[in-house]
């Protein structure tokens, strides 16, 4: 059987391979291909297909490879894996370009795959992947983000004189809160198209799984769960090693990761607690000034977005100043760290599927927050392996953290985590469900 992989991201392993940098998104995507690369299948043959986005990442593969393919796209290997790259603008993923379908039908030509995997729906290279196989029963497209949701939920939370905000960059890039909603619209388009075309899915929530049936009530949906990154399998939180009062959010830097809501909930946790701090990770919207010199505090506030200026404020507002802090992009074992040293993990997310921060601090043991929205619910048993909160309810989501504070109750339900997580995410299971799925597509197309 050979494979291909579609995926948004050169996976990290294969970025350590050639000694390039690389993006820590998609963490399950790698515990999965780590599996791959421990229990190798007899008579299979993967491969993996790529978007690179700037000049600097193809100079970057093509010095360290040596490569006779068409400039339409980059062959090369990377362990027992064959690797294509093809090109891409992902800083405009509302685009569709049938520059696109030229490159993967080149690639497909040259690999000729049994099965075509694709690793999410929201960029326009699944669409265009999809467009020119032509048996599309043998593609499988695995649920990951859902663009026509995103859209509808975009802006729930912020206040509509920010929604119609703009900053100077946002004028510069076209990249207001409307804008960002509106490609989110465009890409929930293609998305529709998508699902219309293809047969197969995998998914692993109620909220997927109904989605999926609402674009095409025809399709055939396989639940497989997530594999997470491999050293989260090992090491437990303790309330013993943790910073007391402090809470952990993982990303915050467009809308629907709910990062104003905390700021809004902060001022009563800190009124009954006054060390309570906030941690973010990921990019740093709000551009923090702090030891910066005047060029610098200048340049950050060009750069700031209308999100980023209205979490500002709140900051502001609320005296927030000293009990933020920005933690810029962390790489795996700095993300675990962090899980570990914080007394409670948010996701205050408007709308999600099964967001992977979520699923390695529950992997890690330690108590949970989040909102019961999209695929959560089916993640976590309120009250049992973590706690849910009513999207959106400020006065819920500080309860639901003054309880995970509770010493008794957040060891209970940490331990209640793990345990379901080890379950969901054990790596050999799902990666054994894999093939099965895998098999049983090859079997209908015979």
């Amino acid at each position: 059987m050979k494979t291909l992989w579609l995926t948004n991201i050169m996976l990290p392993a294969i970025a350590k391979h050639l000694n390039i940098p690389h993006s820590n998104r998609e963490g399950w995507l790698s515990g999965l291909y780590d599996q791959y690369l421990k229990d190798h299948k007899p008579n299979t043959e993967l491969a993996i297909c790529f978007p690179y986005d700037d000049r600097e990442t193809l100079n970057a593969i093509k010095t360290k490879i040596q490569t006779n393919t068409p400039q339409n796209y980059l062959k090369f290997k990377s362990d027992r894996v064959t690797c294509y790259s093809f090109r891409e603008n992902l800083t405009t993923p509302e685009k569709y370009e049938l520059e696109l379908e030229k490159q993967l039908k080149e690639i497909l030509n040259d690999f000729q795959p049994d099965i075509i995997h694709i690793f999410g729906s929201e960029y326009p290279h699944a669409l265009a992947m999809t467009n020119v196989c032509k048996d599309k029963q043998r593609i499988l497209l695995t649920i990951q983000g859902l663009c026509g949701k995103i859209a509808k939920h975009y802006t729930e939370g912020i206040p509509a004189e920010v929604v119609g905000g703009e900053t100077f960059r946002d004028i510069v890039k076209h990249d207001s809160i409307i804008q960002q909603q509106e490609k989110f619209t465009i890409r929930g388009k293609h998305e529709q198209l998508l699902f219309t075309l293809i047969k197969n899915v995998t998914g692993r929530t109620r909220f997927d799984h109904e989605t999926a049936l609402e674009l095409n009530r025809n399709i055939k949906y396989y639940h497989l769960n997530e594999s997470m990154r491999e050293s989260f399998y090992t090491g437990r939180w303790k309330n013993s090693d943790c910073e007391r009062y402090s809470i952990f959010l993982s990303q915050g830097d467009y809308p629907i990761k709910g990062f104003h809501y905390i700021l809004e909930a902060l001022p009563n946790l800190i009124y009954k607690y006054p060390e309570t701090r906030l941690y973010v990770a990921g990019n740093d919207i709000i551009g923090d000034t702090a030891g910066a010199d005047m060029m610098n505090i200048l340049k950050r506030k060009i750069k700031i977005s209308s999100y980023g200026k209205y979490l500002k404020s709140l900051i502001m507002s609320n005296q927030l100043e000293d009990k933020v802090t920005m933690l810029g992009s962390l790489d795996e074992l700095a993300m675990k760290n962090q899980f570990l040293k914080s007394s409670v993990f948010i996701c205050p997310s408007i709308i999600e599927n099964s967001p992977n921060a979520l699923c390695e601090a529950m992997l890690l043991g330690m108590p949970v927050v989040a909102a019961a929205t999209g695929g959560i619910p089916s993640l976590i048993d309120d009250g049992k392996d973590g706690l849910l909160y009513e999207p959106g309810n400020i006065r819920d989501l500080s309860a639901a953290i003054e309880i995970a504070w509770d010493l008794e109750t957040s060891e209970e339900i940490a331990a209640g985590a793990a345990k379901r997580a080890q379950k969901t995410h054990n790596r050999i299971i799902n990666y054994m469900r894999l093939w099965e799925i895998y098999d049983d597509i090859i079997k209908q197309t015979i």
